[in-house]
């Protein structure tokens, strides 16, 4: 079972990230412990379809440069969620079917141009 992925982000870039991951996506932010939060970032909970929760930590990094090939992929209702992308304005880039048939996907990125995948499940 995965507990939780880490992605970086730029310093200052937490009330972006907030707008997009609970706004959009609807996940519920965690409080961080406290002599982590000293450290700037951000984490979510992320809704587990069909089996256990898992959490998406965002860590601030000086000198950031966005992970444009490496990505999480979270499995969701991938129609809902790719309007709910598509609507704040974000990119959704449907995968090609032959890919991984039988399994519907897209990939966008997050406010700080960290590449994300959403797979149905």
């Amino acid at each position: 079972m995965l507990h939780h992925v880490q992605i970086a982000a730029p310093v200052g870039s937490e009330d972006r990230l907030r707008a997009f991951y609970t706004g959009v996506l609807g996940w519920t932010e965690l409080v961080k412990p406290p002599l982590l939060a000293k450290r700037g970032g951000c984490w979510f909970q992320v809704p587990g379809r069909g089996g256990p929760d898992a959490e998406l930590h965002v860590g601030v990094e000086d000198g950031f440069q966005p992970a444009r090939k490496a990505h999480p992929a979270f499995v969701v209702d991938v129609d809902a969620t790719a309007a709910a992308v598509g609507q704040a304005g974000h990119p959704v880039r449907w995968a090609d079917p032959a890919e991984i048939p039988g399994r519907r996907r897209f990939h966008t990125d997050d406010p700080v141009g960290n590449r994300l995948e959403f797979l149905e499940g």
